[in-house]
């Protein structure tokens, strides 16, 4: 949705949007952020890079910490099917998830606390490589954040599925474990007329799909939240060609580590099954993973408690969430927490026509500035 009369934030997000980068490759973007960053007065104002990414930490009065807030970068590789003005001019990438509105708000609360500091340092961490091969981990290992390393993080994303004004979170896991799924089938191809002269992997694909589809419905507890999808199937090149390779992508979710551990050993004895009973050679790779997104109980009661008292949004305490991101890896050394902003989209996350209404910019710089003014002067 439009805004008639832009904030300069919402003008700032529609920037953003018209340049998303794929993950470790963000140049324009940090070289916005950047610029950005050196047009504010510089007396409270520290700034490092870390490859595409930017820290910058607002030093406090009388500093006896650090708090952190997150906000991630990269686009996803995605063609933009919007007629939007400010439409990606990047054929191919798109910002998709909202990270552009993410790095907005930043941007907007960072902007508050140089000109009016609060008595603890704040560090804003821009990360790349969110949507992959994944920032987080090796961002919260390099120099730069270990020299400021935070005493708490704190990040938001947005949910097309809320409406503006409405914030959504829960003590605990948020989101899940994520793992990617890679498996390379080759056998034997051949002429279609003669199947026994050759081994056929579309036949020994099709018997792995639906022995994985049984992982999760006889191998995990019922009570446990979990799932394996295969999004997609390479195999074959012609009609009356038996398919010599056979190539399997997809996707396992799980809301607790055990769960993913399990599946993925069930996984590694079909595969070697599907060798033996095909005759075939098989390779499995699990890509990219990231662990689950853990709140701090403690952190996020507080939070929600003074979220209510507030009174200026509505505060859903909502259940655990099937999508990943690797924020998590921030939280397994970092407590804290995520949550959820409302953005008011018939369009969902990763959609090729998401329009999140970008009100919610104006109200997310507002309450979170509120929140780590509260906290970093408590």
């Amino acid at each position: 949705m439009s805004n008639t009369a832009l904030s300069p934030f919402v003008d700032i997000r529609r920037k953003l949007h018209q340049i998303p980068e794929p993950g470790f490759a963000e140049v324009k973007t940090q070289r916005f952020l950047l610029d950005y960053l050196a047009a504010l007065p510089p007396e409270r104002l520290e700034i490092a890079t870390w490859r595409t990414g930017v820290l910058a930490k607002v030093k406090g009065t009388a500093p006896r910490r650090i708090l952190a807030w997150r906000a991630d970068m990269d686009g996803l590789p995605i063609d933009e099917e919007t007629d939007l003005p400010y439409r990606s001019q990047h054929p191919g990438y798109m910002h998709a998830c909202g990270h552009d509105m993410h790095m907005a708000i930043a941007l907007g609360v960072l902007t508050h606390f140089v000109h009016h500091p609060v008595r603890d340092d704040l560090l804003f961490v821009f990360q790349p490589a969110e949507e992959g091969p994944g920032g987080a981990r090796p961002m919260r290992e390099s120099e730069p954040f270990r020299r400021w390393r935070p005493e708490a993080i704190f990040a938001l994303h947005i949910a097309p599925e809320y409406p503006v004004g409405t914030i959504a979170t829960r003590p605990g896991v948020l989101f899940a474990n994520t793992s990617e799924l890679f498996i390379e089938l080759v056998g034997q191809g051949g002429h279609a007329a003669f199947p026994h002269r050759a081994n056929d992997m579309v036949v020994a694909a099709c018997h792995l799909v639906t022995q994985l589809q049984t992982v999760v419905s006889r191998n995990v507890d019922p009570l446990e939240a979990a799932v394996i999808t295969v999004g997609k199937i390479e195999a074959g090149t012609k009609q009356n060609i038996i398919a010599e390779r056979a190539r399997l992508e997809g996707t396992i979710r799980t809301l607790s580590a055990d769960a993913m551990r399990r599946i993925k050993e069930r996984i590694e004895a079909l595969v070697a099954g599907i060798e033996a009973g095909f005759g075939c050679r098989a390779t499995l790779d699990y890509g990219a993973s990231y662990c689950q997104v853990d709140n701090d109980p403690t952190l996020t009661r507080e939070f929600l408690d003074w979220a209510r008292a507030r009174g200026d949004v509505r505060v859903v305490e909502c259940p655990p969430a099937m999508t990943g991101e690797d924020f998590g890896y921030f939280l397994e050394e970092i407590p804290g927490f995520l949550f959820w902003i409302g953005v008011g989209s018939p369009h969902g996350l990763h959609s090729s026509r998401l329009d999140p209404d970008e009100r919610a910019i104006d109200v997310a710089i507002r309450l979170v500035t509120a929140y780590l003014g509260w906290k970093a002067s408590a």
